[in-house]
């Protein structure tokens, strides 16, 4: 679904375009690259590796960063989801590799808390109970159950060759990757002053450790987890950066079986998916009811910025029932994502169409009207991979030929006022 929020005060565009990326687990992820990789289709004058700012959580900061870092969408999908890139190689089971370490750490703690718990029960009877028993032997169990340290292995070895960098100081264009404090739940934009010394890879594994599932990442001393459990998908990071168009995606929203049972369809009630699909309702209803609250706060305070806001319909069986964790499905969500994007854009053309030019920007018809478009129809062979002094060439007369365009832009704009 494309919810377009345009801008109520109109102001002079710099075409000056950010990106808020949600988490929503690896499938949330390939939903977000299969939005991402539509629009970079479907939209001329849009280029996705050089936007003004780059917010990502979770999931999203993969993708975020990986844009951040000049690697375009088709490169991304050649990562995650074809696994036909030369020059990174992702494995899937890497990442669902068991936290030994973290079980080690809470097996060596067993006999300093039995010990503690039996001399308070025989120092003071009375307060032994079963709460009590429960609320220590607690701190027995492991704070996650993957190993995320495979995951900082992996971005840094992927955003060490080509040109990359896995240095938000290096980076041409801003970058944030939001994280949670567990101790104070204060929130931390890596990237921004004071935090941008912290290696990249490192600030999306703390920015991914969702509780439960990856042990907390330890940084200065502080322990960060998954940057949702404050807001869902951090928007005011790139509105606060004065630009002229948000384009904001969320994976993950609250499914209709209302709708669903109207039409016929299956499930009756969320009910006969018992406890996890209880628990995924609960989760995606507090996610989106969230962002509904920012997004209702931004028309307000940036009512002179265009906003497009992308998450799957209410509708969307395929998005709900597919576990928000499955690697399998990363090839059906991207293409499915890919898609239903086209198809909001080509439904919502006459609005957008106008939006879009006040920024330089065009609809590509010939791509939104083909209904029968998939993820790798537009897909070109992957170019010879060059040395990292000839990529840092490559991209420098790219930042120049960027910058000749974005003045003849203006002078144009101004011609034209």
């Amino acid at each position: 679904m494309l919810s377009v929020q345009p801008a109520t005060r109109l102001k002079p565009s710099s075409a000056r375009v950010g990106v808020a990326i949600a988490g929503g687990g690896p499938v949330g992820g390939m939903y977000e690259l299969g939005v991402l990789r539509a629009l970079d289709e479907a939209i001329e004058g849009l280029d996705l590796t050089n936007l003004s700012v780059y917010v990502g959580v979770s999931s999203g900061a993969f993708i975020a960063a990986a844009l951040a870092n000049r690697m375009s969408t088709a490169d991304i999908t050649r990562i995650f989801v074809t696994e036909s890139a030369h020059d990174v190689t992702f494995r899937p089971e890497k990442f669902l590799r068991p936290a030994f370490h973290e079980f080690a750490l809470r097996l060596a703690s067993v006999p300093r808390v039995l010990f503690g718990w039996w001399r308070d029960v025989l120092l003071d009877p009375a307060a032994a109970t079963a709460n009590d028993a429960i609320n220590r032997l607690g701190a027995l169990i492991p704070t996650g159950l993957f190993d995320n340290e495979e995951i900082g292995r992996f971005l840094s070895a992927a955003f060490g060759v080509h040109g990359r960098t896995n240095d938000f100081r290096e980076l041409r264009r801003k970058l944030y990757v939001v994280a949670v404090d567990l101790d104070s739940g204060e929130t931390i934009c890596f990237g921004e002053r004071g935090w941008d010394d912290v290696p990249i890879s490192r600030a999306i594994q703390a920015s991914s450790a969702l509780p439960g599932l990856y042990p907390p990442v330890t940084i200065r001393n502080r322990q960060f987890v998954d940057g949702a459990l404050r807001r869902t998908m951090h928007a005011s990071v790139a509105l606060e950066q004065g630009i002229d168009i948000l384009i904001g995606i969320n994976p993950l929203v609250p499914f209709d079986a209302t709708q669903a049972r109207a039409e016929g369809r299956p499930p009756a009630s969320l009910v006969e998916g018992g406890l996890p699909a209880v628990l995924s309702q609960t989760f995606r209803t507090l996610l989106q009811s969230r962002m509904q609250v920012g997004i209702a706060k931004y028309a307000q305070q940036y009512d002179d910025v265009d906003k497009l806001y992308l998450e799957p319909d209410a509708n969307d069986a395929e998005m709900f029932f597919t576990s928000a964790f499955s690697y399998k499905a990363r090839k059906n969500v991207c293409d499915h994502a890919y898609r239903a994007t086209l198809n909001d854009l080509r439904l919502r053309s006459e609005t957008l169409g106008p939006l879009l030019a006040r920024h330089g920007l065009r609809l590509r018809e010939e791509v939104i009207g083909d209904a029968g478009r998939t993820l790798l129809d537009g897909m070109t062979p992957e170019r010879r991979r060059a040395s990292n002094t000839s990529a840092r060439l490559r991209r420098a007369l790219d930042d120049v030929d960027s910058l000749v365009h974005q003045r003849n832009q203006q002078l144009l704009r101004r011609r034209r006022r």
